[in-house]
């Protein structure tokens, strides 16, 4: 076998392996810095969630439902309080009519 053929095939064998391990190493990198970006951003929104929640807190707090407790509000029936708010609604587009008539 020629020599200069035998000099292309290791050559292009170093040069494959070279590239797989460039390409690995990359793809690694990649992805690590994916993760952490990941991470970050996992961290930033429970930061700004536990921000809400404790804002919201303090002013319900200072509201005038201090007294209030959480069952209080959740004894309410939300379907009800949305049927006489349109009730309200409607007496008062009614009540609207006849004043502009």
């Amino acid at each position: 076998m020629n020599n200069s053929v035998l000099n292309a095939f290791f050559l292009g064998r170093a040069f494959a392996e070279v590239l797989s391990e460039k390409i690995e190493e990359s793809l690694t990198n990649t992805l690590s810095e994916l993760s952490k970006l990941n991470a970050e951003q996992k961290e930033i929104l429970n930061d700004f969630v536990q921000e809400v929640q404790t804002r919201a807190k303090t002013n319900f707090t200072q509201d005038d439902f201090s007294n209030a407790t959480v069952n209080d509000f959740s004894s309410i029936d939300l379907q009800e309080t949305i049927d006489d708010l349109r009730a309200e609604i409607a007496r008062l587009k009614v009540e609207l009519k006849n004043y502009q008539n």
